[in-house]
């Protein structure tokens, strides 16, 4: 289904003008003919054209910047009006919109929107809904999915994805609901990107489907994986006419069962990092204070001593704790 503009359609106002007059003379003929010894043909007349001069006032349509309709003409695609101004088309025309009635809250889910009521004739409340399809940037954010990642620990994870439609025929008439349609593709793409990466680095996880293990993870290559989230979503929404813009992802976080599990993890992980800098650092400043005292001369240690100053002077820099000296008075022998 390919998308027809309909440019020459821009003459709602000479329409409402040409429709006003001929309802007034419509009229004027028919009060001319009753008072002119009611004459029949004037009265036929003039009722007539006053009858049948407002039907292409159902034919005037209003849009505003970045709005849409499109129109049918029994159950054929006659074309699409795009753009503000003042329309006058064919007053048999019917507008389509299946999701009229369809909003995409940014609150999460796909809701309904608050109508306007009105009676019908049986006198039940039915829904009054406008057929335009906005052609504005819209955005979705879907509700967390829980998610497992590649090493399959469950992630919780959020996106908002700003898309527009740029095709309203593929919109309407290739997919049910173009938006409903949307929501369920972006939730679809983002668990198919998802549990391709970590959650953290891990050794020997390739995300890129080269072969060789890389460094890619969803909290640490962020942009990455909303890119290739965005490309999965726009491959599956082509035929729906919609262009994706951005995805971004809002909410990352392990889920709350192995939460406190990961964050242990993660704490024993820093302290094994802390343990090896202090490590590291004592190991030096003992290098250094036995290099100066040899340097200096003025204390002579054999092999035992050494090996004992060694072991305090590690136990007091890698303590927990300030050190508690035990100060001998007598000989160091």
């Amino acid at each position: 289904m390919q998308e027809k503009v309909l440019n020459d359609k821009k003459h709602g106002m000479a329409t409402l003008v040409c429709c006003v007059i001929a309802i007034l003379i419509g009229v004027a003929v028919f009060v001319f003919g009753i008072s002119d010894n009611e004459n029949p043909v004037f009265i036929i007349i003039g009722a007539v054209i006053a009858c049948i001069s407002w039907i292409p006032l159902v034919g005037l349509k209003i849009l505003k910047p970045n709005e849409a309709l499109v129109l049918t003409l029994f159950g054929q695609y006659v074309g699409t009006l795009k753009g503000e101004g003042f329309y006058a088309v064919n007053p048999f025309c019917s507008a389509v919109n299946p999701a009229a009635d369809t909003k995409l809250s940014q609150s999460g889910d796909v809701k309904k929107k608050e109508s306007i009521f009105s009676i019908d004739t049986e006198g039940s409340p039915t829904p009054f809904v406008d057929k335009k399809i906005s052609l504005k940037i819209m955005t979705l954010n879907n509700s967390r999915q829980k998610i497992n990642d590649c090493l399959g620990n469950p992630v919780e994870i959020g996106i908002a994805v700003m898309w527009k439609v740029v095709d309203t025929a593929k919109a309407v008439f290739n997919v049910d609901n173009y938006k409903e349609y949307l929501s369920l593709q972006c939730d679809s793409a983002l668990r198919n990107i998802v549990k391709i990466y970590p959650y953290d680095v891990a050794p020997g996880v390739d995300t890129t489907g080269d072969g060789v293990a890389d460094e890619g993870s969803l909290r640490g290559s962020s942009e990455v994986v909303a890119n290739r989230i965005k490309d999965e979503i726009q491959s599956r929404v082509n035929d729906a006419g919609i262009e994706i813009i951005e995805a971004r992802i809002t909410y990352l976080a392990y889920a709350p069962e192995i939460a406190a599990v990961m964050l242990q993890r993660q704490q024993a992980s820093a302290i094994i990092d802390a343990r090896k800098m202090i490590v590291d650092g004592a190991v030096g400043m003992v290098e250094m204070a036995l290099a100066r005292l040899k340097d200096s001369g003025c204390v002579e240690l054999d092999e035992e001593r050494k090996a004992a100053m060694v072991s305090n002077l590690l136990v007091v820099l890698c303590g927990n704790r300030d050190a508690q000296p035990v100060v001998n008075s007598g000989s160091l022998y």
